[in-house]
């Protein structure tokens, strides 16, 4: 999860697929007659319904005649249907708040959702999701109002409200048609085969993206300024190697001398290698790998902030994924590059990361041996200097 949070940027993905495989669970313990309410959204009503979007497309929103006065003459220009007349003021304005009659709890933020006792959601901010999710499926020219005695229906608009509408905090990388489809089989029913489309795009995303590039990741063992600090290291071996060959060549030294430039020449092309894989062969050799920033400052924070974030990272609901306010990276800015190179180090656990990690470090040294040879093998086809 913390890579999806600060590495892919798309957490939303597995919230919403861990979430869909407890909703799914929970439907099924539910009674014969409550899930009656909740016809299953079969395959050929999702056909049927993406082809009657297709031939009825969404009609043009409306819009202001300012804006319209723009685009006047030009072929952004819209029919005159689609043009309304609005207040006249600042279109940054807040709308003026709707009375609550006293009722506090409509004022309660959204980052305390349920009650004090833990069992229901506050009537507030039951009323603000339906709202949100009734706009989203107004946005969908969607007429049919969603049937309230389904089971989870107020679940399924809180969903509605953090994964699919427009602007949402958590929003699913989803193509309008598939968002359309989806709102319009949620207006139907709640049951779990609403989601078959979505479900399929997030799991497709997360197995042949966003696991594949975790893989990638967790084999750099190093930071990026110590792999800088590697492929360093690398090129320098290998211009070692170069001036140490040349220098030979121009002596009266035998042809077999020249092979010792092999040395800077292995090391070089082994540690570039590597590097270039993100991994580093010192860390490598020790088995050892730096902690990530957001680890390195877990000690200096409070423990119940920590644990805090990390529990509402897997919560199904909550605000955006964002990190930019954590204090680790404020902190993590001001350290120098030096101690960025050689900071804290933790030894690798997973045996099957570390035998991707010796596979590649064969590997490099394989192709160091190869390009090594080629290279001694350039050197010794000349003949002696004899300058010194």
């Amino acid at each position: 999860m913390n890579y999806l949070i600060y590495i892919e940027h798309a957490a939303e993905n597995l919230q919403f697929f861990l979430w869909h495989k407890d909703y799914t669970k929970r439907f099924d313990f539910l009674s014969e007659n409550d899930r009656k309410f909740a016809p299953v959204w079969t395959a050929e009503q999702a056909e049927a319904k993406a082809l009657a979007m297709k031939d009825n497309p969404a009609p043009m929103k409306s819009i202001s005649a300012e804006t319209a006065a723009i685009f006047k003459g030009t072929d952004f220009a819209a029919p005159k249907a689609t043009v309304v007349e609005v207040a006249k003021g600042n279109p940054f304005n807040t709308p003026p708040m709707t009375p609550d009659n006293g009722e506090r709890d409509s004022l309660a933020p959204a980052e305390y959702p349920w009650s004090d006792s833990g069992s229901t959601l506050r009537s507030g901010f039951k009323v603000s999701h339906d709202k949100k999710a009734a706009g989203a499926f107004d946005a969908a020219d969607i007429k049919l109002q969603p049937f309230t005695v389904q089971p989870f229906r107020e679940e399924i608009s809180r969903i509605i409200t953090t994964y699919i509408a427009d602007g949402a905090p958590r929003q699913l990388n989803l193509s309008s048609k598939e968002r359309a489809a989806l709102l319009h089989a949620l207006a139907i029913t709640t049951h779990p085969t609403a989601f078959r489309q979505v479900i399929h795009t997030v799991e497709w995303t997360l197995r042949h993206q966003a696991h594949q590039n975790f893989i990638r990741w967790t084999i750099c063992n190093g930071n990026r300024p110590r792999v800088i600090f590697a492929r360093g290291l690398g090129v320098g071996g290998i211009i070692g190697g170069i001036v140490a060959a040349i220098l030979i060549v121009l002596s009266n030294a035998g042809r077999g001398w020249r092979v010792l430039s092999a040395i800077g020449f292995m090391i070089g092309i082994a540690t570039l290698i590597a590097a270039w894989k993100g991994m580093c062969v010192v860390l490598h050799g020790m088995h050892h790998r730096h902690l990530r920033p957001w680890e390195l400052f877990a000690e200096d924070d409070d423990a119940s902030s920590v644990m805090e974030m990390k529990k509402g990272s897997f919560d199904s609901f909550g605000a955006s994924n964002s990190y930019e306010d954590q204090p680790w990276i404020a902190k993590y800015d001001k350290r120098n590059v030096i101690r960025k190179v050689f900071d804290r180090e933790v030894w690798i656990q997973e045996p099957a990361l570390r035998q991707i990690q010796d596979t590649i470090f064969l590997q490099a040294l394989l192709g160091s041996v190869i390009l090594s040879a080629i290279c001694v093998g350039i050197f010794v086809a000349f003949p002696k200097g004899n300058f010194y």
